[in-house]
């Protein structure tokens, strides 16, 4: 199934498939420095899925679960309507413009949920250049 045609709904909610996180502890290429969560991000390179690495310092404030276990990250069309009944893991926060996130516990494993009209290539566009409060400018901290 092509990226971008795993879409369900649920309670009224569209969902569609947008990315996979993954926790790592290795150091790995391209990696983006998040000051706010202790955490460095990097892609995988890959073609039919995304992939997102996560590695985060000992400090991170981030929960455990999102630290120790992959996440998958959908695209919904109402956020607020997506966190109901959900233990609240992250946010709901806007770490890009124009680009809304809340993480949820679904039953032990968090799940990443992103509200957004971007387009993908602006959304990964802006996270590689810094922009908003998630990323410094690529590379490590000073």
């Amino acid at each position: 199934m092509p990226l971008g045609e795993a879409m369900f709904m649920r309670n009224g909610v569209t969902y569609e498939f947008h990315h996979l996180g993954i926790p790592t502890t290795e150091v790995r290429p391209g990696e983006r420095y998040s000051a706010m969560f202790g955490m460095y991000t990097s892609d995988a390179d890959s073609r039919l899925v995304r992939v997102q690495y996560h590695r985060y310092e000992p400090s991170s404030p981030l929960p455990e679960l999102l630290r120790i276990l992959p996440h998958p990250a959908f695209r919904v069309d109402d956020l607020e309507r997506a966190v109901q009944g959900f233990t609240l893991l992250l946010g709901p926060y806007e770490p890009i413009d124009g680009f809304r996130v809340a993480v949820i516990d679904d039953g032990g494993h968090p799940v990443e949920l992103i509200e957004t009209s971007l387009p993908d290539d602006e959304v990964w566009g802006r996270a590689h250049a810094g922009q908003g409060i998630l990323y410094a400018a690529p590379g490590k901290p000073e």
